[in-house]
């Protein structure tokens, strides 16, 4: 039971510190690195885009690299991208060198989930095996509280703040080695079927994660430039909301318990649907920023339990491949954000901060729609 407890713990640590800070702490931080790189928005867009490339490579040499190496190994090569490309982008002085540094923490994140899911499916009994994951993901929400919180005390000095994410990578991968039991899955996890995307309810999750992902770009990557561009908010304002929305997401924790008691029909509906009221909100946030801060705040708790719930769903339908059944929802999750990032800022460009948002919250809910036959 400890030791079940050590390996969840350092699993959604890694998970904090791969999404949470080496991923997402990008759009945090961006309105500081613009300004002192000379970074436009469509150049920023595609240096958040590659963040969202390089995660989805990552999913992919998990799926190649699976039966080769441990749950363990993979995971301690998140670690390390995480660190390593937290590390590049404090010293980067050009878009160039930013790019590879959050190209690589992006890589990080796509190490991290298919390792974790196939090490739940190992140690942890199967009726705990729903609400691990779920807790797991949750880890996101804390690494952007934790972000936001360092940026609201140390304003202005992002490169002293991804020095410090480094410090913390380095010592989340030496717990991870350690809590990760040495021993492969028993679940076959070597190399990857495109056969299994043809079971029932597999290619309509992916299909609605991959419209998600497209959506989320406008509040991962640009909500925090937005707030402070078009409205007005201050970086203070900002790490705030930033707090706010990772403190609303740690609420996905639940979204095991919720589907059990809800089922994931309902939960699928319920977090899309507030993603797209977020959009809308942020958009909102013109007339008065409070709205700001409620956009941020519903978004936190609806993207986490979305992403939950297609984790779940995508594990149930795939039993014998936990790895795959995570792996193609966020791998399709990431390929929306892959190009959402770019194409959000060329939107803003032409047609305007709220354009581009309306234009946005349509794929997700679109994303409703189209559903896993799991419940």
């Amino acid at each position: 039971m400890k030791r079940g407890l050590n390996l969840v713990a350092a699993a959604f640590a890694l998970t904090a510190l791969s999404y949470g800070l080496a991923r997402f702490a990008y759009g945090l931080l961006l309105p500081q690195i613009r300004a002192e790189l000379s970074l436009d928005a469509t150049a920023a867009g595609w240096i958040g885009s590659s963040a969202f490339a390089a995660y989805c490579v990552g999913i992919v040499l998990t799926f190649v690299c699976g039966g080769r190496l441990t749950p363990r190994a993979l995971a301690a090569f998140a670690g390390l991208a995480a660190t390593a490309g937290m590390a590049c982008i404090m010293v980067a002085s050009t878009g160039w060198v930013l790019g590879a540094g959050v190209a690589l923490a992006g890589l990080s994140t796509g190490l991290t989930s298919p390792p974790l899911a196939s090490a739940v499916a190992a140690h942890i009994v199967a009726d705990g095996r729903a609400r691990a994951n779920a807790v797991i993901n949750a880890g996101t929400a804390v690494g952007i509280v934790f972000s936001g919180m360092a940026a609201a005390l140390t304003f202005g000095a992002w490169r002293e703040l991804y020095g410090l994410f480094a410090l913390i990578g380095a010592a989340v991968t030496l717990w991870l080695w350690c809590a990760v039991p040495k021993a492969r899955s028993n679940e076959s996890t070597a190399g990857i079927s495109l056969d299994l995307l043809r079971r029932p309810g597999v290619a309509t999750l992916c299909f609605s994660a991959f419209a998600m992902g497209l959506s989320s770009t406008a509040i991962w990557t640009f909500g925090a430039d937005i707030l402070r561009g078009a409205f007005g908010v201050s970086d203070t304002g900002i790490a705030w909301a930033w707090i706010a929305l990772g403190t609303a997401g740690a609420s996905g924790a639940a979204t095991g318990v919720l589907i059990d008691r809800f089922g994931t029909a309902r939960m699928h509906t319920g977090a899309l649907s507030a993603i797209v009221v977020a959009i809308l909100a942020l958009a909102a946030s013109g007339f008065n920023a409070a709205f700001g801060f409620v956009a941020m705040s519903l978004f936190g708790a609806a993207y986490i339990m979305s992403s939950g719930t297609y984790l779940i769903q995508g594990i149930a339908l795939l039993p014998d491949r936990p790895d795959l059944g995570l792996g193609f929802p966020f791998l399709c999750l990431a390929l929306g954000q892959t190009a959402g990032a770019p194409l959000f800022g060329a939107a803003m460009g032409v047609m305007g901060v709220t354009g581009a948002l309306f234009t946005f919250a349509l794929p997700a809910f679109l994303a409703i729609f189209p559903r896993s036959r799991h419940r």
